[in-house]
């Protein structure tokens, strides 16, 4: 039996870039350190680097300047340029935990402009336990997954 809420707790967010899907997936997905903000590291030193690997089942890390890498979960479905989820491991104490996983699910759906719609849900919250409505805002605040697909947006455009 699941101790599981039944109630899913997901933010969802949707943004629109100037580029086809597959530009925007590939901008996603290839240069994630050129828009992830450099202060949401889980490493003991400065973001180098942050790495999707490009099918389902890879990881999803980040590498610091001192060599060292952190995971922060891995590749759940991988469908360029559709879709993308991966699976987000990182605890309340920010914390790469191997026993969690939230889901971030991605879909880029081309816009009558030409350009590309792109919508995140991050999804299963209620997995946080009594920490839900903590991490829940801490993804639906300003610093979260808003800032960080402007961040996004910003390079896209």
């Amino acid at each position: 039996m699941s101790t599981e809420s039944s109630t899913e707790i997901v933010v969802e967010r949707a943004v629109s870039v100037p580029l086809a899907p597959e530009k925007a997936f590939a901008l996603f997905t290839e240069r994630m350190t050129d828009w992830w903000p450099k202060e949401h590291s889980i490493g003991t030193s400065a973001i180098a680097q942050v790495v999707v690997e490009p099918h389902a089942g890879g990881r999803w890390f980040e590498r610091g300047e001192d060599g060292n890498e952190c995971q922060w979960g891995r590749v759940g479905r991988w469908e360029p340029p559709g879709q993308l989820v991966l699976l987000w491991q990182i605890g309340a104490n920010w914390a790469f935990d191997p026993d969690l996983e939230t889901e971030v699910e991605i879909s880029f759906t081309p816009s009558a402009t030409g350009g590309t719609r792109v919508e995140l849900r991050h999804r299963h919250l209620e997995r946080y336990g009594d920490q839900a409505d903590t991490m829940r805002g801490a993804f639906d605040s300003p610093g979260g997954w808003t800032g960080i697909l402007t961040r996004f947006v910003d390079l896209a455009s």
